[in-house]
């Protein structure tokens, strides 16, 4: 460090002389650690040229911290201002930009900057006033004329817009507040309503031009269509812009909200619903804008959020909301309550849920729709309020947070519990039945308490038909975890058979057969572990599917007997015989389109059994041995569970029409479609798309589109398999009809998930193949794949030892150097790439050698100065070159006479030279001087071109026979 003047005050004379040096040192310290603004600025304008923006920056952020000088000061500013624009920070840069106006107003360099932000954040008259300013400075400059011309124009159109945009919104109003009006065009005025909101300068015209009030005075109006168009508008106008979005609550107010989704009308609860899940997610960090200054004007939105939901819990359980509002508000406390991620620290929305929901929340699991005085429901209400009740569980932390939930469980059921009240005893079985949906142990522990199971026992036998429903259901849930259920399996076989035996009432008799099937499929698929006789389970996997295809009785009916075949379909003979009766498995098929979705888990338990596409162990054949020596259980494989026979399952359910039904099953509500389902129905996908023959059949169907979803949410292990089959489709498919319009973007990330290394060798393959198939296709999808980071996923697996692998990989890099972005990651110095392209033309595999040579052949062609460096990897390129001018197979010799040709018109004529003093030449000639030959034009052609090119080049001359 140099040596800097301290502007000390001396010493007194009778210091000690190790006094001064430690002086010194202290403030030679100090005086280094708080930095010299001006060198700091110098070092942070090297970073900035360097394009290294974040050091720019913290370098002049620490200058800023020590200057004192106001004119430096502002040129650090200045400077700071253009590092913000570099990195799209346009409020920062605007800010410290004024920050150097402050000091000298005709600061140039720092107003045309503040006009680059002003006009990026929108406020274009501000960007016009500042670079008018710098016109007038120097009123020559063109770049300050084109900016001053091009934001004049843009404020006038502007101007139009919104002035134009002003009298269309009044005039839609009019339009659809006028009772006169033609319905077509009211209808018209609604939809371009709606579309407008989703623009935020549509939606910012909107609530400027009183849009709210009128909105509400839509929704005064009580007709449907008018209440759908509002909630509707006012979803795109809160739609990411915090500010707007809190005005809007407060303005129509979270009880008119809610009453709207309290209305017994399925499309307007849901447009609520995605109205109060537009406001919490602007309210919660959905909004991405840079407000600057203003962020202070922005309010703090918790007190909205827990008013939104202490206003939700108290839907839940209130007589007055339909059951479509009501699932509409489980719906959003599941999504909005517990954690996404268990790593995030807070959980309190959960906790706060539990205290203030929870009883409410079990109140909705305890409704019996055949009883009077009960809450509203829906066929899938039940089944939501237990989905949120699991995912609260599984949300809490510690066991006092667990012991409290599960004691509010305890005591409701306690209080239901009245032997001389029948009707609040079954509501308390009902509840525990879906806590056993839910959280299963909270539901098991309770029916271990004292009395339950016997009460449960007793309601079998009573003479109410619904009594009877509800024991039995509660028997059948209660069964669902073998290993916690040894008093079901002790006493439930025989006392379901009694049920079956007596009862006449259908409903109760394939109640209680769904549970013999339950108890009869504990050995899952193991064949020596079967429960009943020989023949037994046939029998009633029969009776099920007798009732599946009766449409005489009920839904809800129906759905059971499809219950008791997704357990009975772990034995080999049910499944196969259900796959040759194709009325039933059509049957089951158009209930699961049904809006009934209570019934997904089971069809979807029932189609990964007969696909056998359920999680298998690896046999280890020395294990059995051992097991067999120690006389221990070993699992023994049905036959009709092998390859041939589960081939023949797949193509009868393809057949039947199961692509439609899974593609619609994917779309049901977001509660309902669990992460296990979505697994589920991704084991499902895969196994389907096992031969590539069945794909075309699965595109046709809307499989593609489907399998999207899948990819991107659930379990990880579902995930994998919806990539794994994406990439069997996309492998093979054109990506335009597998996926159309801009779904076919959205394909690559699944793609690129199945690159890891974690992943296995045939999904990394088949991936491969798919990003190949989408880079061939067009230059937006090659730059999406560049975008996803995948190049160097795809670049390691070209070092890869298996064959197969390689040639994807090389085939993938192959069609994706026409991508500007690829080029220039051969041009970098310091790696192996280029060497690597070269040395694989130079392997004895043909397909790797087309595809690498292709690679090299576009590289060089698109970038000249590769020609040259080329050469400069391995001593081994002109040998490797003649090589693929000499191969017999003609993509290979044509790709590597390409080559060539792009080396000669590399404007570097030495290289140019050293090709013709070699060998090259006569083989050049040779090819050059071949007649005419269709199977290898291209090659004759290229290499007659090449000769050319030299003879341009002054380094061979046309040969001229002697006069």
């Amino acid at each position: 460090m140099p040596n800097h003047k301290l502007s000390v005050s001396p010493p007194p004379v009778h210091r000690h002389p190790l006094f001064f040096r430690a002086l010194l040192r202290h403030w030679g310290i100090r005086h280094l650690l708080m930095g010299d603004p001006v060198q700091l600025k110098d070092e942070g304008n090297k970073h900035f040229q360097a394009g290294e923006i974040d050091k720019a920056i913290d370098c002049y952020t620490k200058a800023i911290q020590v200057c004192k000088d106001k004119k430096v000061l502002a040129v650090i500013h200045r400077n700071r201002s253009a590092c913000y624009l570099k990195k799209e920070s346009y409020a920062n840069a605007a800010a410290d930009a004024s920050k150097a106006i402050d000091v000298d107003a005709a600061d140039i360099k720092a107003l045309y900057r503040r006009c680059q932000a002003l006009e990026k954040l929108g406020k274009l008259d501000m960007a016009f006033k500042d670079v008018q300013r710098c016109a007038t400075i120097e009123p020559k400059n063109k770049t300050f004329l084109e900016t001053l011309r091009r934001l004049g124009a843009e404020i006038q159109a502007k101007l139009k817009t919104t002035f134009s945009t002003d009298s269309r919104v009044q005039n839609m109003f009019d339009i659809l507040l006028d009772e006169e009006m033609d319905k077509d065009k009211k209808e018209k005025a609604a939809n371009n309503l709606i579309v407008l909101s989703r623009e935020e300068a549509g939606a910012e015209r909107i609530f400027q031009n009183n849009g709210v009030t009128l909105l509400l005075t839509m929704i005064e109006t009580g007709k449907p269509e008018m209440i759908l168009a509002a909630v509707r508008t006012l979803s795109g106008m809160c739609t990411g812009h915090k500010a707007r979005a809190m005005a809007i609550v407060n303005m129509v107010g979270i009880d008119k909200m809610c009453s709207i989704m309290a209305i017994d009308n399925e499309e307007i609860a849901l447009a609520a619903c995605n109205l109060f899940q537009c406001i919490n997610d602007s309210l919660t960090g959905g909004d991405k804008r840079e407000y600057g200054k203003e962020e202070a004007m922005v309010l703090d939105a918790s007190k909205d959020l827990k008013t939104i939901l202490l206003s939700l819990l108290e839907m839940v359980a209130s007589k007055k909301v339909s059951g479509h509002g009501r699932d509409q508000a489980l719906n959003l406390l599941s999504k909005n309550v517990p954690r996404k991620d268990k790593k995030e620290p807070d959980h309190s929305r959960t906790l706060f849920t539990i205290d203030h929901g929870l009883k409410k929340i079990l109140k909705v699991c305890g409704q019996i729709s055949e009883l009077p005085d009960q809450l509203p429901l829906t066929e899938n209400t039940q089944l939501i309020a237990s989905v949120l009740l699991n995912k609260l569980y599984d949300d809490l932390k510690c066991d006092p947070e667990r012991d409290n939930f599960r004691d509010i469980c305890n005591d409701y059921i306690k209080s239901k519990i009245d032997p001389n009240d029948m009707d609040k005893t079954i509501h308390a079985i009902n509840t525990i039945s879906g806590l056993l949906q839910g959280p299963f142990e909270v539901g098991n522990a309770l029916i271990g308490h004292q009395g339950i199971m016997e009460m449960m026992v007793a309601l079998c036998s009573s003479e109410r038909e619904v009594d009877q429903m509800v024991a039995v259901e509660a028997l059948i849930h209660s069964s669902t975890k073998m290993s916690r259920a040894s008093f079901i399996i002790t006493n439930g076989v025989s006392l379901l058979k009694d049920i079956y035996k007596k009862t006449k009432n259908e409903k109760i008799k394939i109640r209680s057969l769904v549970g013999l099937c339950k108890l009869g499929s504990a050995g899952g698929d193991d064949y020596s572990l079967r429960q009943f006789a020989e023949g037994s389970t046939e029998k009633l996997a029969k009776q099920c599917r007798k009732w599946l295809c009766n449409p005489q009785i009920d839904t809800k009916t129906r759905n059971w007997a499809i219950e008791g075949l997704a357990y009975l379909t772990n034995d080999a003979d049910v499944k196969d015989d259900f796959v040759e009766d194709e009325p039933a498995m059509k049957a089951m098929f158009e209930l699961a389109k049904s809006k009934d979705k209570t019934i997904l888990y089971a069809v979807a338990c029932t189609l990964v059994n007969c696909t056998n596409s359920y999680e298998k162990k690896d046999i280890i054949p020395e294990l059995v041995q051992l097991a067999k020596f120690s006389k221990q259980h070993v699992p023994e494989q049905h036959p009709k569970d092998k390859k041939d026979f589960i081939d023949r399952r797949v193509k009868r359910l393809l057949k039947a029409g199961v692509i439609s039904a899974l593609a619609v099953m994917v779309k049901a509500d977001s509660s309902i479609l669990t992460d296990q389902t979505k697994e589920m129905l991704s084991r499902v996908f895969l196994a389907l798309s096992d031969d590539p023959k069945d794909r075309g059949i699965i595109v046709a169907q809307g499989g593609g589109k489907a399998l999207i979803p899948l990819a991107l949410e659930g379990t990880e292990a579902g995930k994998v398999k919806a990539c794994h089959t994406i990439a069997k489709i996309a492998s093979i498919s054109n990506p335009e009809i597998a996926f159309p319009g801009e779904r076919v973007y959205e394909v690559v990330r699944p793609l690129v998930n199945l690159l890891h290394t974690d992943r296995e060798g045939m999904q990394n393959y088949e991936a491969l193949r798919g990003l190949t198939n989408l880079a061939g296709f067009s230059e937006k999808l090659r730059v999406k794949i560049v975008k996803e980071n995948a190049i160097p996923d795809i670049e390691n697996y070209m070092f890869e030892e298996h064959d197969q692998i390689r040639q994807a990989a090389t085939e993938c890099v192959c069609n994706l150097v026409t991508c500007k972005e690829v080029q220039d990651r051969y041009l970098e110095d310091g790696n192996d790439r280029l060497k690597l392209l070269v040395l694989l033309c130079g392997e004895d595999e043909e397909k790797l050698q087309i595809a690498a040579a292709g690679a090299l052949a576009m590289l060089t062609a698109a970038q000249k100065k590769l020609s040259t460096k080329l050469t400069q990897v391995t001593t081994q390129w002109m040998e490797i070159l003649q090589r693929l001018c000499l191969h017999d197979n003609p993509w290979i010799q044509h790709r590597g006479l390409v080559v060539v040709y792009n080396m000669l018109n590399s404007d570097d004529r030495e290289l140019a030279k050293k090709l013709i003093e070699s060998e090259l030449l006569e083989i050049l000639s040779v090819i050059g001087k071949a007649e005419d030959n269709p199977k290898r034009q291209g090659s004759i052609d290229t290499a007659r071109e090449c000769l050319v090119k030299a003879m341009d080049l002054g380094l061979i001359k046309p040969f001229s026979s002697p006069s």
